[in-house]
């Protein structure tokens, strides 16, 4: 049966495999589809959506769960009375439409208090008002029962190069983190944080730009078990890195704890554009690996829906995204089971060298059987790859041709 013919369940005729359902794990901030429209240039074009109305709209769609930023809520500064009964209500009205939070967070770069940094401002004062925000927000996490929490260090870094000592910045950063960890541990909440890397934007640099930053910055923290990544295409694609590499490279780590799925031109400023609309080729592969892998966390789209959208538009930038992941789910699935790839894959692992020298484990009888064998590197080197072909196998499949 292919993808396109309908599929019979009782009296339920279903004609559309693309449909998002519940079991994909599909997630929305409350900040991407009530996103207005404004950019650094521009006024808002649209009006903004209630939560309600979001996590309605959403739930219709087929999305699994939908995540906050604190703001989004309740301000920080509210009493505590206040924001418990703002997180009871969200947290209510998040089940009554069938959904989960799995992740939240807080806003550290809105606000003017926040224009030189947060956890590396500076002045003190202001990174104990960031500790006192980021507290009350993980308080808020907690009782609607976000496991995840993440901090985008939007305002961390530099303008000016001679206003902060880099070192400095760093060990500030590994204070806030270590602070937050303990409290959580304290307070017995059963959460973990990602850091989300970005290079740049809205500082002119920012601290901690990269997967490969984010990932040894955590080895150096009191409790690196309970900190991971938050990937995102677009930051990544602004550095020019390839992100399905950089996803690869935290999964085997162990620290991928949520992901962010948009699109991005290659060194633009921040698009947020629909899932798949731009990078395909890297999209296919980022979905092939996450599935291949069995990662358990949340698909979630930080998608934005273009300016030039009307409010009755914007959900097609949801819908679009979600879609998407499962057609290049499917696509994956049958480009892994196709003979000519595992063909073309087999082909190159072989090789007809004694087996214990095919291995990387270290003994020292393996070392001096290598050490002593006799290679032929010109033999070696004449081998074809036929990387030609599983590239067009793999823009064929893309297409829907093969």
């Amino acid at each position: 049966m292919t993808a396109t013919e309908p599929t019979k369940t009782g009296e339920e005729t279903q004609t559309d495999p693309y449909k998002p359902r519940k079991e994909d794990k599909f997630s929305f901030g409350l900040w991407t589809m009530g996103n207005r429209g404004h950019d650094g240039f521009g006024e808002a074009t649209r009006r903004g959506f209630k939560p309600a109305y979001l996590l309605e709209k959403l739930a219709g769609l087929g999305a699994w769960g939908v995540n906050f930023q604190d703001d989004d809520l309740v301000a920080s500064e509210a009493p505590l009375a206040e924001r418990s009964r703002a997180a009871r209500q969200f947290k209510q009205q998040v089940e009554d439409n069938g959904l989960v939070t799995p992740m939240g967070t807080t806003a550290l770069f809105v606000k003017p208090v926040f224009k030189e940094g947060a956890f590396t401002a500076v002045d003190p004062g202001v990174r104990a008002f960031t500790l006192q925000k980021t507290l009350r927000a993980i308080d808020f996490a907690a009782e609607v029962g976000a496991p995840i929490f993440n901090l985008w260090g939007a305002r961390e870094g530099v303008d000016a190069e001679g206003s902060k000592d880099p070192l400095e910045a760093l060990k500030r950063y590994r204070e806030a983190i270590g602070f937050i960890c303990r409290y959580v541990e304290d307070q017995g909440y059963n959460i973990k944080f990602a850091l989300e890397p970005k290079p740049n934007e809205p500082r002119s640099d920012s601290y901690l730009p990269t997967a490969g930053h984010a990932l040894a910055f955590i080895a150096t923290l009191d409790q690196p078990d309970r900190v991971g990544v938050n990937l995102e295409l677009a930051h990544e694609t602004i550095a020019n890195l390839n992100f399905y590499h950089e996803v690869a490279q935290a999964l085997e780590a162990g620290k991928l704890f949520h992901i962010d799925l948009n699109d991005q031109k290659v060194m633009r400023y921040d698009q947020n554009m629909r899932f798949g609309s731009e990078s395909l080729k890297i999209a296919f592969f980022t979905v092939k690996l996450l599935e291949e892998k069995n990662y358990a966390g949340p698909r979630h789209f930080d998608v934005h829906p273009y300016r030039t959208e009307a409010e009755a538009d914007v959900w097609d930038a949801a819908l679009g995204s979600m879609r998407t992941y499962k057609i290049l789910k499917e696509k994956a699935q049958r480009f892994a089971a196709d003979p000519r790839i595992e063909a073309i894959l087999g082909q190159n692992r072989r090789s007809d060298l004694p087996g214990d020298l095919l291995t990387a484990r270290y003994s020292p009888e393996t070392a001096r059987r290598l050490k002593d064998y006799r290679f032929d590197p010109d033999r070696l080197a004449r081998k074809g790859y036929r990387y030609e072909k599983l590239d067009q196998l793999t823009i064929e499949y893309i297409l829907g041709i093969a």
